[in-house]
């Protein structure tokens, strides 16, 4: 697509549909929604305001902020990542550069601490909370949007996906509740907690190459590259995290399509207990591993 003015003279609704078309031609299967959020995103407009002012045309301005999208979109740059933030759990979290985009899958990780934490008695005790390679904070956030009286602490090596996650924090209400630590894993934290939670680098460092162009060329890679077999990042995290889980805590991870049982066995070696069978995601994959740490 040339960098030309090229939807100047176009009412928002023939902008829309003619981008609908351009990303149909280039196989985005989200085309429709994609046109219709660029659009929205460009004149700054909701879907309401969009459908009232159909038959309005787009400014010069409006044109080249809509090309410009558009070609970046075509380039393979995902619409979260043009945006700037991304909805999880129902909360809106600002991106960044050393942050993953939060996936629907990743809610998997969250139902399934939740439902930990609410099977015991007393289920709304001010629970201490740990997320490890917290990135934009997307996990401990949402849990700590469903459990007001808890503490939680997210950790990560790098410094500008702490600062999104502080910030999401602030923005949604949570900074009293949440204090973020810069270490690698859970090396710097505090324990004992009653819930350590994380969405580690699963992917095998082989097939990197082979993902989708929105992951591969605009995800943190140190964020995704799990080594060898995918499993470097359990191998750190789980003897650390059984160590700081109190007696009765439970560890709850994101695995990778096919990775459920020998993270579980590694929750095993390092002294947990498999009380609660993994939980799939809406595509049926094994999504979120469960190791509980019991009593003496």
């Amino acid at each position: 697509m040339s960098a030309t003015n090229s939807f100047a003279g176009q009412t928002i609704e023939a902008a829309r549909r003619a981008l609908t078309a351009r990303f149909r031609t280039s196989n985005i299967d989200s085309a429709e929604l994609d046109a219709r959020i660029l659009v929205g995103a460009a004149i700054g407009l909701d879907l309401t305001g969009m459908i009232a002012a159909a038959g309005r045309l787009l400014t010069s301005d409006q044109s080249m902020r809509l090309d410009d999208l558009a070609r970046r979109r075509l380039a393979g740059e995902p619409v979260a990542r043009l945006l700037g933030h991304k909805e999880f759990w129902g909360l809106p979290l600002k991106l960044s550069a050393a942050t993953l985009v939060p996936r629907p899958d990743t809610e998997t990780v969250v139902e399934l601490a939740l439902e930990i934490l609410r099977a015991r008695p007393h289920p709304e005790q001010p629970w201490r909370i740990a997320d490890i390679g917290t990135g934009s904070g997307a996990i401990l956030l949402a849990l700590l949007s469903e459990l007001p009286e808890a503490r939680g602490f997210g950790t990560d090596i790098s410094a500008t996906a702490l600062r999104t996650a502080r910030a999401n924090a602030i923005n949604l209400g949570l900074a009293d509740h949440a204090v973020f630590i810069a270490c690698d894993y859970a090396a710097a934290l505090p324990g004992p907690f009653d819930l350590i939670v994380s969405n580690p680098p699963y992917i095998r460092s082989a097939e990197i190459n082979q993902l989708a162009t929105e992951v591969r060329d605009h995800d943190p890679h140190q964020a995704l590259d799990g080594g060898t077999d995918g499993l470097d990042a359990y191998r750190a995290l789980v003897p650390q995290a059984a160590r700081l889980l109190a007696p009765g805590g439970a560890l709850v991870v994101e695995v990778g399509h096919g990775q459920s049982g020998d993270v579980q066995d590694l929750m095993t070696s390092a002294g947990l207990t498999l009380k609660t069978p993994a939980k799939a995601d809406l595509a049926g994959i094994h999504r979120a591993v469960a190791g509980l740490k019991l009593p003496p």
